[in-house]
């Protein structure tokens, strides 16, 4: 199915079980412990030997030798895998370092051995007696000190202008420039990466904890040398991702090598210090702002520049795309470089670019505010534009930004706000509140679906969209019950299996539209096959109630598979929509902050998230994204930072320990709101997507807010007790 026209009527409008706050059907699977993760599958398999992974203890240099001798002498070993013994391997398309290191390294934790064993203890016992000598080059891994050489990132994301920047700021009554700093950050997600691998034959099954299934087959085929047709990648159940699974890591790969060598099958999990050098991280940026306008706050130039850094040939943190997008301005320019970086691969992270952008991009806001003298809130509302501002001849399809921040404003009691900085006091503590708007693009990609209606009534849907802990498997079944006519418990949906068709996958904040979109898709022909099978017209045939219905017929749905069951397929693809219209998501977040005094400890009170991203297909587990989101963007603003050793090249902090996420203490009162809307340029679920939506924005707003509570304006995160000390107001 083709979509490039916008949606009219459609049955997704009938809202009977789409739209409705559902439970998670994968939840009481979850909660009693039997969903089937990648490094559990018993149900799968029996004989699994285990691997454990040695990483590169240098961050750029080479292998000189490798003895793995006493290692495969050890108790239970079975095989030792490194890059002189495992043959030629070739690199993913979505890999930027090689996941298996030698004799040359990229960078600290690469994975240059994994040893197989009869048990995880003797598989970690015989690694710790792999002597490797390495040569030391000498690397690259500080981005401030490699930022005035840093090359334009180039065609995959160029500059942009608009107008003539400089002169108008040049000529601007008030200006704003100032530079803001983010950090290196973890996925820090709770399920490490983890793989087991079987061959039967020529043939190799990885069930594995993944996003991207299509992708990552084909990486793996790709890596290994062998046919895509010779690869099954099952990953029905992912315990976290946030774009740290969307390709395939060393577990994949060496869990595959290692049940070749050893001839049975392999399981491998990354231990948590190498998940923090070895798999990807959010880069860490420079921005600098430069904003000018008028003394009545309008706009007229908006500069952005972005340095990152990454390995050769890796990409940059785009942290310039959402100033392209969110405000109105005549002269425009936006610049990325990126540096080169022996660190660990940096790559995407929840709403890559858009998530540090705005923490920089949302304080610069609201610091030429108060040198207007104009509110933070009524500064955005000046600025707003319902076109692109690069492309004024293209309109948003839907852009809410202004109704979202009055909204949020009203609801969070934004008037008692003082706008003069630290004023309030609460016993020991100033009080302070902040705004940030939140802007994420919609995204839509190509996904497929089979859908099959059983003898029994039941329809079943094959996908092979992953649930990562977003709830894929509930709005799906909630889109086939909607489509089909048939209450929600009477559809099984089977998620995560390249054996079926390929979906948009879990990312980029496309999943949920897009997937459920392809699931429509495939629906509407099994409506056609079912009415033409009843001898009904498929253009007015009505399915409700498990039946299907025109004029004063009605039979049951099951009776058009009683011979035999019906199966369809199908996927949705887009047309030029997205050019035509720019498709965007808005929000508008609020925090309130109390700060101590003496101490300078900071702690968030409460949080709102106003939203605007389209019709919301499951409110219930919509709100635990946003709220998800809310919460890592607070830990952003906080606590969270990848600490790099800059003579060594790797992240000291490498573990749950050292690595500070929040805790639920941290995080005392969150509340969302969804504005009802629909867009029907987005697909026929006109929908948007909102997981990614949630964390952008989140950090500036803590910041902002930490600003009116005490007078000290932090330009480099996360905003921590000793950057407020030397510059905290006296207090009596």
């Amino acid at each position: 199915m083709k979509f490039d026209t916008p949606a009219t009527t459609n049955p997704i409008d009938q809202l009977k079980v789409v739209g409705k706050p559902t439970d998670r059907i994968d939840g009481p699977l979850k909660t009693t412990g039997m969903a089937p993760y990648a490094y559990e599958r018993h149900d799968a398999l029996e004989n699994v030997a285990y691997g454990y992974v040695l990483g590169s203890a240098i961050a750029k240099g080479s292998i000189k030798s490798m003895d793995v001798s006493r290692a495969k002498a050890a108790p239970g070993v079975l095989t030792v895998v490194t890059a002189q013994t495992a043959g030629k391997l070739g690199k993913g398309d979505f890999n930027t370092a090689k996941l298996l290191g030698g004799p040359d390294i990229q960078h600290y934790h690469q994975a240059v051995a994994v040893v197989v064993a009869e048990t995880f203890e003797q598989a970690r016992a015989a690694a710790a007696l792999i002597k490797v000598d390495y040569e030391r080059a000498k690397g690259t891994f500080d981005l401030a000190s490699a930022k005035d050489g840093a090359p334009p990132v180039g065609k995959s994301n160029p500059d942009t202008a608009v107008g003539d920047f400089d002169t108008a700021f040049a000529a601007a009554p008030v200006k704003l420039d100032e530079t803001y700093t983010t950090p290196d950050h973890a996925h820090a997600m709770m399920e490490p990466h983890a793989t087991i691998a079987a061959w039967k034959g020529d043939k190799l099954t990885v069930w594995t904890a993944n996003q991207m299934v299509a992708w990552s087959r084909g990486d793996v085929a790709k890596t290994l040398g062998i046919s895509k047709d010779n690869v099954r990648l099952v990953s029905p159940y992912v315990g976290g991702g946030f774009g740290g699974k969307l390709f395939i890591r060393a577990d994949v790969i060496l869990a595959a090598l290692g049940a070749k060598a050893a001839g049975r099958p392999v399981k491998i999990a990354l231990q948590r210090p190498l998940m923090f050098n070895n798999t990807p991280h959010r880069p860490a940026t420079i921005q600098r702002i430069r904003l000018g306008a008028t003394a009545d706050g309008k706009l007229t130039a908006i500069g952005h520049e972005s340095w990152s850094g990454d390995l050769p040939d890796g990409g940059p943190e785009t942290a310039t795309q959402q100033t392209r997008l969110l405000y109105a301005g005549a002269n425009r320019m936006m610049k990325m470089k990126l540096a080169v970086l022996d660190l660990p691969e940096g790559n995407a992270m929840r709403a890559p670019g858009e998530a540090p952008g705005l923490m920089a991009l949302e304080v610069a806001i609201d610091e030429l505010a108060e040198k207007l003298g104009i509110d933070p809130i009524e500064l955005r509302v000046i600025n707003d534009t319902q076109v692109d501002p690069e492309k004024p001849g293209r309109p948003f399809s839907q852009r809410k930004l202004i109704e979202c921040l009055r909204t949020g404003a009203d609801k969070f009691g934004w008037a008692k706000r003082s706008a003069r900085p630290g004023q309030v006091r609460d016993g020991r503590w100033l009080v302070g509140m902040g705004v940030a708007a939140a802007f994420r693009n919609n995204l839509v990609m190509k996904s497929a679906a089979r859908v099959r209606l059983e003898k029994t009534g039941q329809v079943v849907v094959e996908t092979d969209m992953t649930d990562i802990g977003t709830g894929s498997y509930t709005i799906i079944a909630q889109t086939a019950a909607e489509m089909m006519g048939v209450p929600l418990h009477q559809v099984t949906v089977k998620l995560g299996d390249s054996s079926f068709p390929v979906s948009a996958g879990s990312g980029g904040q496309w999943g949920a539209n897009s997937s459920t979109a392809g699931v429509y898709a495939a629906c509407v022909k099994l409506r056609e096959a079912v009415a033409t099978k009843l001898g009904l017209d498929p253009a007015t045939a009505e399915f409700s109630d498990g039946r299907v219905k025109l004029g004063n017929q009605s039979l049951p749905l099951a009776q058009a598979a009683a011979d035999a069951p019906i199966v369809v397929e199908d996927a949705m693809e887009y047309g030029d929509l997205t050019k035509t219209h720019q498709q965007s998501t808005f929000g508008g977040h609020f925090v309130e902050v109390g700060v101590d005094v003496a101490t300078c400890e900071i702690r968030i009170r409460r949080m709102l998230a106003v939203c605007a991203a389209g019709r919301i297909l499951n409110p219930k587990a919509a709100r635990s994204q946003v709220i998800g989101a809310m919460t890592m963007g607070a830990g952003a603003a906080l606590m969270e930072e990848l600490v790099v050793d800059k003579r060594l090249g790797f992240f000291v902090n490498h573990d749950l320990a050292g690595y500070e996420v929040p805790v639920h203490a941290d995080i005392p009162h969150q509340e969302v709101i969804f504005l009802d809307e629909t867009d029907p340029m987005s697909s026929p679920m006109k929908a948007k997507g909102v997981g990614e939506l949630g964390i952008c924005g989140v950090g500036a707003a803590v910041a902002n807010a930490i600003y009116n509570a005490t007078g000290v304006r932090v330009r480099e995160y996360p905003v921590t007790l000793d950057k407020l000390l030397k510059d905290m107001p006296v207090v009596a």
